[in-house]
C-alpha cells in the first residue's frame, strides 16, 4: 500500500467541453514533476449540455486519476464546486476553475508552501481582464467587503488554492449549504500564504461569469461575514428622521414668517418622498438577503443531486444518494 500523500485537485465544469483535454494534461504534467505525492483530479459536472461529460468519460476510461460527478441538474457556481471540495479525501485539496483561468502551473507553489507549513495558500490575481465597468465595480467590491467584513478578507482571491486536510475538516462541521467559500477560508483563521499571479486570456467558450452570477457572490459575501447593512439601516433610519424633523421646522418656520409669499410647492415633497422610497427598498432588499440566508440554513435541501459517479471506488457509489442529502 502507498504511503505517499494524496492531492485532490477539485474543478468545477459547465459547458467547457474546449478546456478539459488541456486542463487535463496540463494538471498531470504538472503532478508528474512531484512523483513523491499520489494525486486525484475531481471534475464536478453541473449538467453540461455541450459534451462535456463525454470528453470526461474518454479520458476517464484511460487515466484512472480522473474522476468525475456529474449532477442531475445546475446546482449553481457555488454549491456544486463545494460539494466535491467536501467529498476530496486527500491530504491537500486544490480548488481551481475548469476554464484555465486559474494556472495549474501554480500547483508546484502552492504545494510548496503547504510543506513548509502552511495550512493555506490561495492564488491572488494581479490584473483582471474586462474593459468597461466590470472591473471597477470589482475592485470597489473588494475594497467595501474588506473594509466592512468582520474578519479580514483577501482581495482579488477567487477560491484558487491549496487547502489542508485540516482546514477540509472543519469546513465538513460548519455544514454551509450555501457557503461564501473565500469568506469562511478567511474565517477559519490560520496562516495563508499568497501566491500573486496574472490571470490568462481565456482560450475556449465563454466566461460564465455574468452581472448575476458576480451580484450573488458579492452580496452572499456580504451578508455571510458582516451586520454593517443591518446597523447603516439603524443609522439611516435615526438619519433621515431627524432630517425630516428638522425640514418641517424650516418650512413652519419660513411659512409663519411669510405666510402669503412664501410657496414651497410640490417639489421638495415629490424629491423627499422618493428618495425615502428608494432607501427604503433598499433596506427592504437587504433584510431580504438576511432572511433568505437564514431560510437557506433552516430548510437544509441538498447541496446537490448526484446521476452518477466516475471512476469512484465501489464503495464511494455505493453512498452517492447518502452523500447527496448530507
Amino acid at each position: 500500500m502507498s504511503t505517499r500523500k494524496l492531492i485532490s485537485i477539485v474543478a468545477g465544469c459547465f459547458n467547457e467541453r474546449e478546456n478539459i483535454a488541456e486542463l487535463h494534461a496540463r494538471v498531470t504534467a504538472v503532478m508528474r514533476q512531484l512523483p513523491h505525492y499520489d494525486y486525484e483530479i475531481i471534475l464536478i459536472d453541473n449538467a453540461s449540455t455541450d459534451g462535456t461529460v463525454e470528453v470526461i468519460r474518454a479520458i476517464a476510461r484511460i487515466d484512472k486519476h480522473l474522476k468525475a460527478i456529474v449532477n442531475v441538474r445546475n446546482f449553481g457556481h457555488i454549491r456544486s464546486p463545494y460539494h466535491a471540495l467536501l467529498l476530496a479525501e486527500g491530504d491537500a485539496v486544490i480548488g481551481m476553475a475548469s476554464d484555465l483561468e486559474d494556472p495549474p502551473e501554480l500547483l508546484p507553489e502552492f504545494i510548496r508552501y503547504w510543506e513548509q507549513g502552511f495550512k493555506i495558500a490561495v492564488g491572488v490575481r494581479r490584473n483582471h481582464a474586462g474593459r468597461g465597468l466590470t472591473p471597477l465595480l470589482r475592485k470597489a467590491y473588494y475594497a467595501l467587503i474588506t473594509r466592512i467584513s468582520d474578519v479580514d478578507q483577501v482581495p482579488n482571491f477567487t477560491g484558487f488554492g491549496l487547502y489542508d486536510r485540516a482546514v477540509m475538516d472543519i469546513l465538513r462541521d460548519i455544514d454551509d449549504p450555501y457557503p461564501y467559500f473565500r469568506g469562511l477560508i478567511c474565517e477559519i483563521g490560520f496562516p495563508r500564504a499568497q501566491v500573486p499571479f496574472d490571470k490568462p486570456i481565456r482560450k475556449h467558450g465563454r466566461s460564465k461569469g455574468t452581472f448575476f452570477v458576480y451580484l450573488d457572490s458579492a452580496l452572499l459575501g456580504i451578508v455571510n461575514h458582516t451586520k454593517a447593512p443591518l446597523r447603516l439601516a439603524t443609522l439611516l433610519g435615526i438619519a433621515m428622521s431627524g432630517m425630516s424633523f428638522l425640514m418641517g421646522i424650516y418650512y413652519l418656520v419660513r411659512k409663519l414668517m411669510a405666510w402669503s409669499e412664501f410657496q414651497m410647492g410640490i417639489a421638495p415633497l415629490a424629491v423627499s418622498l422618493f428618495f425615502f422610497l428608494g432607501v427604503l427598498f433598499l433596506l427592504l432588499g437587504l433584510l431580504g438577503e438576511y432572511i433568505g440566508l437564514l431560510v437557506t440554513h433552516t430548510i437544509r435541501r441538498p447541496m446537490v443531486v448526484e446521476n452518477e459517479r466516475i471512476n469512484f471506488e465501489p464503495a464511494a457509489n455505493a453512498t452517492l444518494l447518502e452523500n447527496s442529502d448530507a
